[in-house]
Formats: structure tokens, sequence, C-alpha cells
């Protein structure tokens, strides 16, 4: 009986010392992340995919018809203006020049006849020696032989015309590209090149970009709604170019124009920017990407895009509530910026939402906030 009443205490002083130990052990209260909502100005900009060309893209053509006998340029060097490109075999121009050359001799010659007569019959018409009708045809002949000369003149011009256009120059100081024919090429009619080259002035580029027209139309009723909207302006300029390899060209540009019409194919309008492009970095056919602050959101909200969750279409964040515990939270965004959404409803300055380890946490837990560095 005795050794029973002692095991009895025995369990029950164990029973006691471990029901203590159950009520001192506590959960230890986790540490969360937070990120705290600030108010800002929030830039909303968009961009764009665009074409780059030359501020000038001037094709080099044949006028002359024959064959290419000279080549006087380096392939994708600079050019100055007035520079000889190409030579075209001049045989049959010049021998029209000369034929047109001796042709005005001739009208001349006979000007200078017909004047002479008509100097010498006037006189004698005063005085009766002569009929008026022998007047009449000196006049007459005098009058056809300045209008022979004057036709000479121009056919001549004319023929020196054509004979420039064996010499081909560059219209304009700029970069020329690769030779489309070689010497000894028929060249001045289809299907032999007409086009030799394409010379491109660079130091300024446009960028060819286009507008959906539901966009465009957003952007113009900007323009009525808003006067003091900010009308394209070369003094003005707020356009930045993103290259292929996601660097941002130092340079910034303006848009230079918008075209008369939307495409009905494509739904679609033309926007021109320009560049300035002084270090001849950019080149005619690159692509590149528009980027333009379209608007600003005063007293924005931004989080970061990893904050929200998404289930359904419906956005929510981890609110941690003043009590220090979590509250799921509907919220309505907007656009995205960069890594972060604009949320338009739900959230005000001050909050604090999850940041980190959001598949930890669960509304009505009780967490201890600290904040994102």
């Amino acid at each position: 009986m005795k050794k029973r009443t002692i095991l009895l205490a025995m369990i029950s002083g164990l029973l006691f010392v471990s029901c203590s130990d159950d009520g001192n052990k506590q959960m230890p209260t986790p540490k969360i992340e937070v990120y705290e909502v600030v108010e800002q100005a929030v830039p909303i900009i968009d961009e764009f995919v665009g074409s780059v060309a030359g501020q000038k893209d001037i094709a080099i053509r044949a006028r002359a018809i024959g064959f290419l006998e000279g080549i006087h340029f380096e392939e994708g060097r600079k050019v100055k203006k007035g520079k000889l490109l190409y030579t075209i075999e001049s045989q049959q121009y010049e021998s029209e020049s000369a034929a047109m050359q001796s042709k005005l001799a001739e009208a001349k010659t006979n000007l200078a006849y017909t004047k002479s007569d008509l100097a010498r019959i006037r006189p004698l018409a005063e005085n009766n020696a002569v009929s008026q009708s022998d007047l009449d045809a000196a006049i007459a002949k005098y009058d056809a032989a300045k209008a022979s000369v004057k036709a000479a003149t121009a056919n001549l011009r004319a023929a020196n015309i054509l004979l420039g256009y064996t010499k081909v120059r560059a219209p304009i100081s700029g970069i020329i590209g690769k030779t489309k024919a070689k010497v000894g090429d028929f060249v001045g009619q289809s299907p032999n090149p007409v086009i030799l080259n394409v010379i491109s002035s660079i130091d300024s580029i446009l960028v060819d970009f286009y507008l959906r027209e539901s966009y465009y139309l957003k952007i113009f009723r900007e323009y009525i709604l808003n006067p003091d909207f900010e009308r394209p302006n070369k003094n003005i300029k707020n356009l930045e170019l993103v290259l292929v390899d996601g660097s941002i060209f130092k340079h910034k540009g303006y848009v230079k124009f918008i075209d008369r019409e939307v495409d009905p194919t494509t739904g679609a309008i033309l926007v021109q920017a320009i560049f300035p492009n002084p270090e001849k970095i950019l080149r005619p056919g690159q692509f590149a990407k528009i980027r333009a602050t379209v608007n600003v959101v005063e007293n924005g909200i931004l989080i970061p895009q990893r904050c929200v969750m998404e289930m359904q279409g419906i956005h929510s964040v981890f609110v941690v509530t003043s009590e220090n515990k979590i509250e799921s939270r509907e919220v309505k965004t907007g656009s995205k910026v960069g890594a972060s959404w604009l949320i338009n409803k739900g959230l005000k300055a001050g909050e604090k939402i999850v940041y980190e380890g959001l598949q930890k946490v669960r509304t009505g837990m009780t967490v201890e906030p600290v904040s994102r560095k």
C-alpha cells in the first residue's frame, strides 16, 4: 500500500511539472518584412516600338542610260555634297551636245543674215524703193531666225543636261552605302540598276512609330480638354530612346509630326520623332523603343508587384493592422510602372503590407513587422 502511494505521488509530480512547462512555453511571434505605403507623384510611361531612319535618306539614281565607267567613293564613308560618285559612258551624249552646238551656230548665222537683210530693206521700203511685201517678208524671216536661235539654245541646254547626268554627284552630305551597281553594268533602265546607292544624313535621326486608334483618340481628347497640354515642340525634348541592348540613348527627342490619316489596314496612325545624333551611333534600319511620359498621377500609390496576389482576376494584398495582425484586402490595380503596380483603390498612405513571406502568413495571424530597408 505504501509503495502504491509513493508511485501515485511520483506520477502526480511528473504531470504537474509537464503542465507547468507547457504553460511557460509560447510560440515566438514571427518577424515579417513589410513595405510601408507612401503617396508620390507617379509618371505613367508608355513604350512604342519604332524604326530608325536618317533625317534625309536620298536615293542616288542613274538618270542617264549607259554602261557604268567609274566609281569614285568608298562605301560606308562620309561624302560631301557635290562629290563625284559615278561616271556613265558619255559618248552618245557628247555627240548629241556637239550636234546641238552646231545647230545653234547655224541658227545664229541665219539670224545675222536676216538681221542684215532687214536693215538693208527697211530704208528702201521707207523710200518706196521696194514693196511693203518685201519688207514684211524680211521681218518674218528675221523673227523666224530669232525663234530658231532660241529653240537651238534650249536644245543645246537639254543636251548638256543629259550629258551632265553621266557624272553622278552627291546631292547632300552624309554617309553613303553599298553600291548597287559595279563598273561595266548597264544602268539607268529597268531591269538594270536605276538606284545606284543611298546617302543618309544622320546628324539627326528620325524614329517612326505607331499609335493605336483608341490611344490616339485618348491623346487627342487631352488636347481638347486641356489647352495647356504640351503640344509637339522641338524645345520640349521629353522622349527617350531605348536601344536593342536595353541601354538608354543619352540624347532626348521630341515629336516632329503626326500623320494626316489612320491606316485602315492596321488601325494605327504614324508618329515621327526626331533625336540628335552627334556621335553618329544610330543608323537607318535600327529598331528601338520610344519611351514617353504620357501622364503624371499626383498622390499616386506604388507598391512592388511581389506584394500583390492574383486569383481569378482579383488582386489582393496582406495588410498588417495597427494591432500587428494580418488582414487580406482586395485592391484595384492600375498601370504597371517598372517592377511596381499603381494602386487605384484599396490602400492609403502609412499602411503596411507584407513584402516578404506571403506564403507564411494567414488572415488573423499576429506578426512582428520589420520595415523593408
